[in-house]
């Protein structure tokens, strides 16, 4: 196995599995989306986030929405038949697989996380899937998942693979540059990186509404829940060639809801939906 990090983990690095003491990001993640699985402590960190910024459920939908939008796309248009799915969570409505295997039922997909929950969770959900599996892994130590048997086994890393890290590096406390780093050193060219990521416009009233969720995630049992700016994330994706955000070609990093987005927008974006951002790079 490859060297780890040495870097302390916040608590939302940590497995919670069944503890009901210990908020959990996936719980309290599905639980913006709707999801029902979640525990009164999980519900303490979401009412203290809605009181903090009343929209910030525009993040996770933001979120979500960009993940099936780009899995989409890449399903469509860069022929890659295989996708590593980090930090999935809990499952949803639409799961990477769904959609994928909408548009080539032969896609492989591995799920990779380290919640017990989680884990049982997704594998219920798969048992009549061969092409989709569920791995456990430490999604923060790049070398323990793309050195994984079954990771191995399931898809074929010497070919492009769309690695997706959608909502998770900004739990990361520690070196995240390094942790992408190590992810895209591992790519085959030709590979893409679906990433979404907690953003700090560097704008007086949207980093107000940044750090008033910063506050409540990193400061509270969560121990983590960076809200970094556009130089920051931008070096986690260094080495990949941004695809563009809209048919006017514009910046490959935007907010989630700006990626390519289904239609035109009836309403302006509140400022919550506006601090998160997402990105689809390619490996040359």
């Amino acid at each position: 196995m490859g060297e780890t990090m040495t870097s302390t983990k916040s608590p939302s690095q940590v497995p919670v599995g069944v503890d009901p003491t210990r908020p959990s990001i996936a719980r309290i993640y599905g639980g913006f989306l709707g999801g029902k699985d979640v525990y009164e402590v999980d519900r303490q960190v979401m009412r203290k986030i809605n009181d903090a910024v009343p929209e910030a459920v525009h993040i996770a939908r933001g979120n979500r929405a960009f993940l099936n939008r780009a899995c989409r796309f890449l399903s469509r248009e860069s022929r890659i038949d295989q996708f590593l799915d980090c930090g999935s969570g809990l499952p949803t409505a639409e799961n990477t697989h769904q959609i994928v295997q909408r548009f080539n039922p032969e896609a492989r997909v591995v799920y990779v996380d380290n919640d017990p929950v989680v884990l049982a969770h997704g594998r219920a959900l798969l048992t009549e899937n061969e092409n989709v599996l569920m791995v456990s892994a430490d999604i923060f130590n790049a070398p323990e998942v793309m050195e994984n048997m079954v990771v191995g086994n399931h898809l074929d890393l010497t070919e492009p693979v769309v690695l997706l890290q959608v909502g998770t590096m900004h739990h990361v406390e520690g070196d995240a540059v390094a942790v992408m780093r190590r992810y895209i050193d591992a790519l085959a060219p030709g590979s893409y990186v679906v990433f979404s990521h907690f953003f700090d416009p560097e704008e007086p009233e949207l980093t107000r509404i940044a750090r008033r969720i910063e506050n409540v995630l990193v400061n509270g049992p969560m121990g983590a829940g960076r809200f970094r700016t556009r130089a920051e994330i931008m070096e986690m994706l260094e080495g990949l060639e941004l695809v563009p955000s809209n048919d006017l070609g514009d910046s490959g990093l935007v907010a989630c809801d700006e990626w390519w987005p289904d239609g035109p927008a009836l309403t302006p974006l509140s400022g919550a939906a506006r601090c998160i951002v997402g990105a689809v790079g390619r490996k040359p």
